[in-house]
């Protein structure tokens, strides 16, 4: 059975604190389930920061980073500022984790840029020892990456067992992963690259997301029907014009048209053409969870007031 839509927005900033409340309050009142902040560090704000502004701005919304970076901040120090924030937003927190990917931000930080393999064991161990201290209370682990000796897991979070866990990725480590330990798995093209080049465009072609939900049905086995599959979409064009769009997109990425037409994180046409291909995607691939981005809230509305959760 297919899960009903819903709709998050992911914003980087505001010009105050006081736009950005006023933003995270029309996000919640336009009917959208989620507000999610990257975490980079270029123009964007510190996503815990902003995570608890806006829940605290707010009384339904959920709230999280879209995705943490685990080389940032280390598991016990993390699931404890998680837990905080869950406790006092009564359980809207959306915990997403990701291995790090953008090789700019190691190079302005200068931490160190691991191989892909050695960073995703190191988020596999981090989110262990974060599962534990919020489901058990507390956390042991003689790993690889971290030695954790009798942390304790305060405050528990008002989540049971912890806060919903989204894993986003495009190959297949990564979501073989997510399918087994997640809650909702972000299904996006590759960028092993570390950047957004044209490569990624080429990733974002529909066999390749087909290939990648093959991976999660053969990973999560019996989960799959319970897991929440996450598209955060690259292009949203609501206009009268779709195939030149389209035909623009396709030129502008080396796609061939019907290529462009049938990119997964692309939604281009008419407000009801968009409905349409929301519920193809559904259908086809199983995406019920679509993220929009800042300069969209307002013109994807239309589209949340007609689908959200059915």
């Amino acid at each position: 059975m297919a899960h009903p839509f819903r709709f998050a927005v992911q914003m980087s900033n505001a010009p105050s604190g006081r736009e950005w409340r006023a933003l995270a309050r029309q996000v919640e009142d336009l009917g959208y389930s989620t507000l999610f902040i990257p975490d980079h560090f270029g123009d964007q704000w510190g996503p815990l920061v902003a995570m608890t502004v806006a829940a605290e701005a707010t009384s339904r919304l959920n709230v999280g980073a879209l995705v943490f970076d685990n080389d940032y901040r280390h598991p016990v120090v993390l699931a404890k500022e998680i837990a905080t924030l869950d406790l006092v937003s009564e359980g809207r927190v959306e915990f997403g984790l990701g291995a790090g990917w953008m090789v700019t931000d190691y190079e302005q930080s200068g931490i160190a840029l691991d191989p892909p393999g050695a960073r995703i064991d190191r988020m596999v161990e981090s989110l262990g020892v974060m599962k534990a201290l919020w489901s058990d209370g507390k956390a042991d682990l003689d790993g690889r990456h971290y030695s954790i000796r009798g942390a304790e897991g305060t405050p528990p979070p008002v989540s049971s067992p912890h806060p919903k866990i989204i894993i986003g990725g495009g190959g297949k480590r990564v979501l073989s992963i997510a399918a087994r330990e997640a809650d909702i798995i972000g299904v996006n093209p590759s960028l092993v690259s570390g950047a957004i080049g044209p490569e990624v465009a080429q990733s974002a072609k529909a066999e390749r997301f087909r290939e990648r939900i093959d991976w999660i049905r053969a990973a999560a086995g019996d989960r799959f029907d319970r897991l929440e599959l996450q598209l955060n979409t690259f292009i949203v064009n609501i206009t009268d014009d779709r195939p030149g769009v389209a035909e623009m997109l396709a030129g502008g990425f080396g796609l061939t048209l019907e290529e462009a037409l049938e990119v997964p994180l692309a939604f281009v046409g008419t407000v009801d053409d968009i409905c349409d291909q929301l519920r193809e995607r559904r259908e086809t691939y199983g995406f019920s969870y679509i993220v929009v981005h800042q300069g969209e809230i307002e013109s994807f509305a239309k589209i949340v007031a007609r689908l959200a959760g059915t």
